[in-house]
């Protein structure tokens, strides 16, 4: 039971099912979008919507009173497309900060990303990879996964509020399905890493676990139980969307981390209900 208001800080793929969900159990749901057509819709589904933008200073009509519900899911992924992603990131993330200090938030949701591990070939939990410290895991890190490392630390040493850290795997679900992720693609490395995946269902169950549990200043991955290799899933997702299969370097035996989800099972008694990327497809 969730009796606090919430607000979630980008209702787009992720946020905007996590928030009609909410809403469907009685939860008061502040929502914001940067998209002026989707204040309507956000409105029609039961969250009282805020057009609100990061760029990086936080700008929008009655923003202050987006941040006045005590919890926050803070779900606003890093810029691909910026100079320095870590840099602008921080400067989004410190904008927030800011705004949640000067309002009423009490527990802020970070809805991070797997991308903060180095692509290692061994399996990895959290102990292996504290917020802010790269050299704990050296390694090779895509711009994008060192914005949200510095960004997790940025959130968690802030004493204005409680952080919780969920570091999701890569999503699919709904309009975002692995058979078009490498569809038709050729020279592909890595044909036996495992793949870290997580279903949008799963993620909206295991958001809301974490929020009926109350559970603040840990840090989670989120991840399916099960990890097929790259081969083996994005050939058989292209299959079945009848797309042209992915070909991939056979000559490439490095393989990649796996991201291990046993602490938010132990500590919350979740259990993923897409256990498995690869049988989902046949569902």
């Amino acid at each position: 039971m969730i009796d606090a208001d919430i607000s979630i800080l980008g209702c787009g793929w992720l946020g905007r099912p996590l928030g009609r969900h909410l809403v469907a159990h009685g939860v008061h749901v502040r929502g914001s979008t940067t998209t002026p057509e989707k204040v309507d819709p956000l409105r029609g589904e039961g969250l009282e919507p805020y057009l609100l933008t990061l760029a990086p200073a936080l700008a929008g009509e009655n923003a202050s009173a987006f941040f006045e519900s005590p919890i926050l899911v803070l779900n606003v992924p890093p810029s691909r497309s910026a100079d320095d992603a870590e840099a602008y990131y921080c400067r989004q993330i410190d904008a927030v900060r800011e705004a949640a200090s000067d309002g009423a938030v009490e527990w802020i949701l970070f809805a991070s990303s797997t991308g903060v591990y180095p692509n290692v070939e061994r399996t990895v939990t959290e102990a292996d990879q504290p917020p802010g410290r790269p050299g704990a895991l050296p390694g090779t890190r895509r711009s994008t996964g060192r914005a949200v490392l510095a960004a997790e630390e940025r959130l968690m040493s802030d004493p204005s509020f409680a952080t919780t850290v969920v570091r999701l795997g890569g999503l699919y679900g709904g309009d975002r399905h692995p058979g078009r992720f490498l569809a038709g693609r050729s020279g592909i490395g890595r044909p036996e890493a495992p793949v870290n995946l997580i279903h949008r269902e799963d993620c909206v169950a295991l958001l809301t676990t974490l929020l009926e549990q109350d559970v603040r200043d840990e840090v989670f991955n989120a991840c399916a139980d099960a990890h097929p290799t790259r081969q083996a899933l994005y050939t058989r997702a292209a299959e079945v969307l009848g797309l042209d299969p992915p070909a991939f370097d056979a000559s490439d035996s490095t393989t990649g981390k796996r991201v291990d989800s046993q602490k938010v099972k132990d500590r919350c008694g979740y259990q993923f209900r897409r256990p498995d990327p690869l049988a989902d497809l046949e569902g």
